[in-house]
């Protein structure tokens, strides 16, 4: 069936509707170790993955009228820093375009270009019926950086002012490269200061000059299969990172290029992972000194790789900026329930959860530091001080690996 029949028919709205019924019973997959809190925010954490598809592919995928639009709301996707911000642009085939605008007084971004598997029948197929196996052939989240443009490469004028351009022949300067096969653009806005810097303005638009045209039938069935696979997509993610690639990181930091990379990261930083499990009465205490890098962000995340709701109440996560430094340079960070009645120190709340996902980045720096992790009673914290962790059983992490 083509495209067009497929949505003027409603089997396309049909295979989206399922697509997400299929996601809502995924939660079975986690068997009993989702708590009331847990499977409450993995019910929104849908919401917002519905919501960011059709943001994505419905609304913002044109093919004659490329858009760069921030992505929704609270959807925190995959531990994205609450530090930065990120401009989408999607497009149904590489073209040649032009990016122009002014960067404002943010310290630094980065445009990188990706790709991801996309069957060129994606539309005029049923995706419901093959259940998460489609992903193996269908997966708009599995995300391959094929090229990225630092803002440290780009020429300015006076004013901020700048113009990049994007595929076709290549250039000397102020280009981004794209393949064959790139189907969308993302820029990485990293703010140290957000609330004292003025935020970039940035305008995409084909070189080509081609006139927008009006939606056809294929376009929304082409973005409701994108939609529905994005949801399949991100739900198997923090799956398999929860239950396969962090299994063995209970409490433990790990630096893998490999495994940042393998959701369109680019590679201007190092970036941990690992999973944080830790009762009422106790505290994880992370030290590390951090290295010459343009910032750094430590951010507490639920079990499906979304910040803690707190995070907008400016808790959550330390960053370069807000971090209390001892003298040695060094950072302590306190992840509990409850901040411990101790001087200095950064306290991380936990937000009522038990369990989640931690990272750790370091943005344009050449060795990330190892993470020494203890966790101990947040009441022989209290009542012995920062000495209690000189006695106290330590676990070295923070080892790098590809």
């Amino acid at each position: 069936m083509s495209p067009e029949q497929r949505l003027l028919t409603g089997r396309a709205w049909d295979d989206f509707c399922d697509q997400l019924k299929l996601a809502g019973r995924a939660i079975d997959r986690f068997g009993d170790e989702p708590d009331a809190q847990d499977r409450a925010e993995f019910y929104r954490f849908l919401t917002r993955l519905a919501r960011n598809g059709c943001e994505r592919f419905v609304e913002n995928c044109e093919p004659n009228r490329p858009r760069l639009r921030d992505v929704p709301w609270r959807s925190t996707i995959n531990f994205q820093s609450p530090d930065q911000d990120h401009l989408l642009c999607e497009f149904d085939e590489a073209r040649e375009y032009r990016i122009t605008g002014n960067r404002g007084t943010v310290p630094y971004f980065v445009m990188a270009a990706w790709n991801a598997p996309i069957p060129r029948d994606h539309a005029a197929r049923d995706w419901a019926g093959e259940g998460f196996a489609a992903l193996a052939d269908f997966d708009v989240t599995r995300l391959n950086t094929t090229g990225f443009l630092q803002s440290d490469a780009i020429d300015f004028d006076a004013e901020g002012n700048f113009e990049v351009w994007v595929g076709g022949a290549e250039r000397a300067r102020n280009w981004l490269p794209l393949t064959a096969d790139s189907c969308g653009l993302l820029i990485r806005i990293v703010h140290l200061d957000r609330a004292n810097e003025r935020e970039p303005v940035m305008r995409i638009e084909r070189v080509d000059g081609v006139a927008p045209t009006p939606i056809v039938p294929a376009d929304v069935a082409s973005g409701l299969a994108k939609a529905g696979n994005e949801v399949l997509g991100y739900v198997e993610l923090v799956r398999t990172w929860w239950q396969e690639r962090l299994a063995d990181l209970p409490n433990m930091l790990r630096f893998s290029r490999n495994l940042y990379l393998s959701n369109g990261g680019v590679a201007d930083r190092h970036h941990a992972f690992g999973t944080w499990r830790i009762e009422p009465h106790q505290a994880l205490v992370l030290s590390f000194t951090p290295p010459e890098t343009e910032t750094w962000i430590f951010q507490l995340c639920s079990m499906w790789q979304e910040n803690l709701d707190c995070y907008e109440d400016g808790l959550g996560y330390v960053n370069k900026l807000r971090a209390h430094y001892e003298p040695d340079g060094s950072v302590r960070i306190v992840v509990s329930a409850t901040r411990p009645a101790l001087d200095g120190g950064n306290w991380v709340p936990t937000w009522g959860h038990v369990r989640g996902g931690m990272s750790l980045r370091l943005i344009k720096t050449e060795t990330p530091p190892p993470v020494t992790v203890h966790l101990v009673q947040v009441e022989d914290l209290a009542r012995e001080g920062w000495g209690y962790l000189d006695n106290a059983q330590a676990l070295m992490t923070g080892e790098v690996t590809a």
